[in-house]
């Protein structure tokens, strides 16, 4: 039988360049400034303490593209993904909806890659 799935640490480079995407670029470097747009409409974060909290979950999203691409622990690196991104969604909706330009295509490129990610921490690698 062939063999389809791309290698493990093809499947896991994938989803780490994500995290690092969103991460350092979007968050830490400034990449994305609609990011800032959307912590400070959260309640109680504002202006004051939206910029630290974008930062932090920057580190927190760089720190998560290492840790897939470090391959230890794969199911409890999943379980952290699939908390934040759940977390980060569900608030985003709930608060900052407005500023989101596609809601719905939010959730669904974060689902595809949740799903994704999944794969990749039940991927073996190749002896």
């Amino acid at each position: 039988m062939i063999e389809l799935l791309p290698p493990a640490w093809l499947v896991r480079g994938a989803v780490a360049l994500v995290w690092l995407y969103e991460g350092l670029w979007c968050k830490l470097l400034g990449g994305d400034p609609n990011q800032r747009t959307i912590v400070t409409a959260v309640p109680r974060f504002g202006p004051t303490l939206g910029l630290p909290f974008l930062m932090t979950l920057g580190v927190v999203e760089t720190a998560l593209g290492a840790w897939v691409l470090w391959g230890r622990w794969p199911v409890e690196c999943a379980i952290a993904q699939t908390v934040l991104l759940v977390t980060l969604n569900a608030n985003g909706l709930l608060w900052s909806r407005k500023y989101i330009h596609d809601p719905a295509g939010m959730v669904v490129k974060n689902f595809a890659l949740l799903v994704l990610a999944w794969v990749a921490a039940s991927l073996k690698e190749a002896s």
